[in-house]
Order: C-alpha cells, then structure tokens, then sequence
C-alpha cells in the first residue's frame, strides 16, 4: 500500500493540472449559506438516502447469506462486489461531467433491481451472486458521483460542500447499522433487502426532483 500511493503521488504531480488558489482575502461562504445553495441539500439528501440503503444491506450482508443458504459463500459475495465495483468507479470517473443524472438515476435505479434480485432469490445462488455484482456495479462509482455532483453546486465553496459530504455518508454508514440492526433483530435477515429498497426509493426521488440544481439534466461543459 506504501508503494502504491507514492507511486499515485508521483503521477498525481506528473499528470494532474495546477488550479488556482483562492484569492487573499476572500471571505469563504459559512456552513449555512452553502447548505442554502441551490442543489447542494437535494444532493446531501440524495447521498444520506442512498448510503443508508447500502448499510443497512452491507453491514449485514453475513447473516442474509445465512438466511438464504449461503452462508459458507461470503467471501464470493464480497469478491463479485468488489470486483463488479472496478467498472463502476472507471465508469463514472469517464462520463460524470457529460452524464452525472444518468448515471445517478441509473445507478439508484440499478442497486434497486440488484436489490429486488437479492429480495426474491430465495436460495438459488446465481440469482444472489448476480445481485450482489449488480450492487457493487452500482455503488463502486457512487462517491464520484456524489462529491462532484455536490462540488458542481457549491461552486467556489466546494471544500464545504465536501465536508457535508463526509457527515452525510458517516451518517449513513451509522444509520445503516443501526436501522439493519433494528430489522435484524425484528423480522429478521430476509427483511433487509426491503428495507434498504424503502430508502433507495426516497434516494431516487430525491435525485429525480433535482433537475434544476443538484443532478441537473445538462451536464457541464
């Protein structure tokens, strides 16, 4: 890992442009009137939502596969997400400032069908592997989706937006684990899938509604 990042250090310095700094004495936009921003709430609900929907799957992905007969299998479950995530992240790295809705609304809408496929799987693997690489396709590019989406909005306050980036996602990680908990220990391990479903749902709303500011429909030039 020491070698792999001075490696990306050294091509960072290579290949990445120099961008101006801020000007002396510019006032930088407070915590409020960055929230305020046309697009950047729509894009933290959005995130919050979506990250949820996650958690509270992932942080329990062990006793669904129990539940479903696969138990033995976790480490294939977390080895096609993972590898199915590689595409996802080279995907949305190339087409976000040409097709940031698109690729919003069809990966939200691509976790909701992995999801489905997770919810309805019974117990035949493929079904439940196909799923799960269908998910990591859909998260791997997610955070470069959203950090810019949120960039794009606040503008010269990016670095802010960014910092509500961080809490949103921290929350949703948290929130996850304790809402999947929460279904857990109710109705049980094969109730987390719709669960997560009822949160994409509002995640995708939410990133429908933005079309003026946040996931606009015109992609920047």
């Amino acid at each position: 890992m020491t070698l792999m990042t001075l490696v990306l250090i050294a091509w960072v310095m290579w290949k990445v442009p120099p961008v101006p700094g801020s000007r002396e004495g510019r006032r930088q936009a407070g915590l409020r009137e960055v929230w305020a921003m046309p697009g950047v709430a729509a894009v933290l609900v959005t995130t919050l939502l979506f990250v949820l929907g996650h958690n509270i799957l992932y942080t329990y992905i062990a006793p669904y596969l129990i539940g479903v007969g696969l138990g033995a299998r976790v480490d294939v479950a977390l080895l096609a997400f993972g590898l199915a995530s590689i595409p996802g992240i080279a995907l949305a790295g190339w087409l976000v400032d040409r097709w940031m809705r698109t690729l919003v609304l069809g990966s939200i809408l691509a976790f909701g069908a992995a999801i489905l496929m997770l919810g309805l799987a019974g117990g035949a693997a493929w079904c439940v592997h196909a799923g799960v690489a269908l998910w990591g396709l859909a998260f791997g590019g997610a955070p470069t989706l959203f950090q810019t989406a949120s960039a794009n909005a606040a503008g010269d306050s990016a670095d802010v937006a960014q910092s509500f980036i961080v809490t949103v996602w921290n929350l949703g990680i948290a929130g996850g684990g304790v809402l999947g908990g929460l279904v857990l220990d109710g109705p049980g391990a094969a109730a987390l899938p719709w669960a997560a479903l009822l949160a994409l749902l509002g995640a995708w709303f939410a990133a429908w509604l933005a079309r003026a500011a946040g996931f606009p429909a015109i992609g920047r030039a």
